[in-house]
Parts: structure tokens; sequence; C-alpha cells
């Protein structure tokens, strides 16, 4: 069985009465690769939410999005995406170069569901991937340790108006964000990488 629980769960369960729920939704529904199912639900999405923690084990969580499809399962085990200009903090990419381990969040707001991946991260500067993202400054990879589909009766129910007019692509040039206009800001952007 692909255990998930740690003590702090177990101690939670205990209390209030569900490990035999747990290990049966952990027996039915985790598992440590991906399914043809889940690759076309990842492949669909426009964003995911992920987390990481830096070196003092302190967390931090981002949304990341793109295009439909920016996010690309390479194999049953390792799923890519694009590193895209940001505000210059490298609050994600920074934590994965110190400590690997991330969790994903994805999310369907139209019809409703989730799908959850743990597992380890790498930022490949020179990935053969970044010819097929324009803007990309890096790819980050992601070797899956589990996954799982998750209830998804408190996903509220949203509609997509329309895409962000900052995804990057191929003969666009995207309007430059309010927060790099600020005068506060105008003497530390970069030359490169953040116009």
């Amino acid at each position: 069985m692909n255990d998930i629980f740690h003590k702090g769960n177990r101690e939670l369960q205990e209390q209030f009465n569900s490990s035999k729920l747990a290990d049966r939704v952990n027996e039915l529904i985790v598992h440590d690769e991906i399914t043809s199912e889940e690759r076309e639900f990842i492949q669909a999405r426009d964003m995911f939410f992920i987390s990481t923690v830096d070196e003092q084990a302190r967390p931090t969580v981002s949304y990341k999005g793109g295009a439909a499809g920016f996010v690309r399962v390479i194999d049953n085990k390792t799923i890519a995406f694009p590193d895209y200009d940001g505000n210059g903090m490298f609050l994600t990419a920074g934590n994965i170069a110190l400590n690997h381990e991330v969790g994903l969040l994805f999310i369907d707001f139209e019809n409703p569901q989730r799908l959850r991946i743990h597992g380890e991260a790498n930022i490949v500067l020179d990935d053969p991937l970044l010819a097929d993202y324009y803007g990309a400054k890096s790819i980050i990879r992601i070797t899956v340790r589990n996954l799982f589909l998750n209830c998804p009766r408190y996903i509220h129910q949203y509609k997509k108006i329309e895409p962000s007019e900052y995804v990057p692509k191929e003969g666009y040039e995207a309007p430059i964000p309010g927060w790099k206009k600020l005068d506060a800001v105008q003497d530390v952007l970069p030359l490169t990488g953040l116009e």
C-alpha cells in the first residue's frame, strides 16, 4: 500500500474514529503512476497550485497559470511545466532548488474535480522542452511519488471568462504589468528576464 499518512494524520484519525475510512480511501485511490484519464485532466488545465517549503520548512503556495496544456505529462511518472517570468522573488523555484518536495493541486472549477500530486521537483535550465514554451526561463520537472483524485464536493463552480492577457505566446507582446511601471521599482528592474 502507498501509505500517505504520518503520525499527525494518524493521531487525528484515531481521535475522530476515521482510521478505517482513511485506510480504505488510501487503498482505493492513492497510486504512484499517472493514468490516461489523469493525463487528460492535467493537460486540459490552464492553472494549478503548487506548494513548496524552504530550508526552514516554512511553506508557501503559488498559483501557476498558462495556456491550457502548459503542464505536460511526459510519462506515467513525470510531469513538466514552464517557469515563466515572475516578480523576481523566485519563491517556488528557490524552494525547489533547496528542497525538492512539492505538492500540486489541479482543479476544474467548471466541472468540479480535483487532483493532488506529490513528488520531487527539479529545475532544468537547459531542458529540451524550453523550445516549446515561448518566454519560459526554465522547465520544472516533477517525478510523481503519489497522486489521487480528491472529492470535489466543496469546489465552488465557476465559469472562466477569459484567459490572462499576460500568458506568453510567440508573436504576441504581452502588456507590461502595472507593478513593473511603479516608480518604486524602476531602479531595480533587471534589464532582462522581467521586462
